[in-house]
């Protein structure tokens, strides 16, 4: 099961060939989504060879073979990885049954509902890069860029395949329908916020595969604990595809802060647009506003959906098994914060509702640590500057805090405050103008890199920075 069939019109690792049914289905499917990739993928891309990675085996070691690839022939397929035998329930009112090879009937509508938000964000996210291309700051980026955009669509295969071969003809129409959306649409926008806000610039895509892809790492390697076997092995296969759309995202960040650090350094000032890099306030900004929008993302703080969830044993927590209390949670409790008389409490709550909250806190430690890494740059150029997280409760629309305002430090403040200084804290129109004005023209001669971006320390698959990432017709 770890090899990969290439031989087969729809790749895959689940012995498609055997389910002709199935097989079917999918092979109809298939043209509805080249259609959308044609025109909702990347733009102005079919004819550019890109040095592309591509799985051929589920096996974490030596899983990926890298080559030049034509994008619209990028084989997308279905794969899952290794079963794990005798694999038992580890969690919820089922815990140390036998997993479920097949759905059940009991919990089938909130095991499509897990499957069908999963399946909507991989698209969705595809759709608010694909005018990216037209403003690459080098090959290197351009490369990274497209791996991401076409591991998005493979995700998207893997969630359609789950609703295709478990879930029948509702299945079958909720994989139509995560085509019909779009990201950003009036009238069929994509199901969660985060993702229908626009991708304009390169910094905003940085900020997402660090900040909003790290959400996906988080609620994949949740579903990774299913007691739906199917679900648990196709995350699990997708977790070892994300983990370079995350260091893309932080990657790239590092780059900005390290060009605005060297300009700052080498002209003595902090005034660094007359140079055309990017502002550290500017930075900060950008960096409060997606972090609280995927805050977002994880849903209320208390939440019985989720509980439900766990205790069906569908959705666990992230690193399930590493954690030391009785996996179901009757007589446990989890402190969330909340606003009491004025100042935020860390009040207890039972744990079983309150997972959606420890699943935030595993991810905001994950983004701290990622942004404690960006701080090191600072200090290796001697600059007193630090990027930080904003408080839990800034600029929420959903959740406990969502009728309050909050500044980034914590304070909380009346609407028209907040309407007055908001700007401190969120991407201006200015902001966003002066972005846009340095994502010129494409620049696509190997081994150079936009004025406001570093170069990185080393490529990818071990060739150098300066290798022909993408061959143009």
């Amino acid at each position: 099961m770890n090899s990969i069939d290439y031989s087969q019109k729809i790749p895959n690792n689940v012995n498609l060939s055997e389910d002709r049914r199935l097989q079917r289905a999918l092979e109809s499917w298939q043209p509805h989504y080249l259609d959308w990739w044609k025109e909702m993928g990347p733009e102005g891309t079919t004819t550019h060879d890109v040095y592309l990675r591509t799985a051929i085996s589920a096996d974490s070691q030596g899983w990926a073979h890298f080559d030049y690839v034509k994008m619209p022939d990028y084989r997308w397929g279905i794969f899952l990885a290794t079963p794990e035998q005798d694999r038992k329930i580890a969690f919820g009112a089922h815990k140390g049954e036998a997993v479920w090879q097949d759905v059940p009937g009991e919990y089938r509508s909130t095991l499509r509902r897990l499957i069908t938000i999963q399946g909507d964000t991989e698209p969705a996210s595809v759709e608010q890069q694909r005018h990216l291309g037209a403003t690459c700051p080098s090959l290197y980026d351009l490369r990274n860029l497209f791996q991401v955009n076409v591991e998005e669509g493979r995700h998207l295969w893997a969630m359609v395949y789950l609703l295709h071969a478990h879930f029948g003809r509702d299945g079958r129409e909720e994989a139509e329908e995560m085509l019909a959306r779009h990201s950003g649409d009036a009238d069929k926008p994509r199901l969660l916020g985060a993702f229908n806000e626009e991708t304009t610039d390169w910094l905003s895509f940085f900020m997402f595969t660090f900040i909003t892809d790290r959400d996906g790492k988080y609620q994949l390697a949740a579903l990774a604990e299913s007691g739906f076997d199917p679900l648990a092995r196709t995350c699990r296969f997708m977790l070892t595809e994300e983990a370079h759309h995350l260091f893309v995202g932080e990657s790239g960040v590092a780059r900005i802060i390290e060009r605005t650090c060297q300009i700052m350094k080498e002209n003595k000032t902090e005034d660094v647009k007359t140079f055309g890099v990017i502002p550290l306030d500017m930075l900060q900004r950008y960096l409060n506003f997606h972090f609280s929008v995927t805050n977002d993302l994880y849903g209320a703080e208390v939440s019985t959906n989720a509980a439900n969830s766990y205790n069906m044993g569908l959705k666990g927590r992230f690193e399930e098994s590493k954690i030391a209390d009785d996996h179901q949670l009757d007589s446990t409790a989890y402190p969330v914060m909340h606003l009491v008389n004025g100042q935020f409490k860390m009040v207890d709550v039972p744990a079983l509702n309150s997972l959606n909250e420890r699943l935030r806190q595993d991810w905001v430690v994950d983004v701290q640590a990622g942004v404690s890494r960006w701080n090191r740059v600072f200090k290796k150029y001697g600059i007193d500057f630090e990027l930080t997280l904003p408080h839990n409760a800034f600029h929420r629309a959903i959740g406990h805090f969502s009728d309050i305002q909050v500044t980034p430090s914590g304070d909380v403040i009346s609407n028209d405050e907040w309407n007055r200084r908001c700007h401190e804290w969120l991407p201006t129109i200015e902001d966003r103008a002066y972005i846009q004005s340095l994502m010129g023209a494409p620049v696509t001669e190997p081994g150079k890199f936009a004025n406001w971006i570093a170069p990185p320390p080393r490529g990818i698959n071990n060739q150098p920075v300066d290798f022909a990432y993408v061959r143009f017709a």
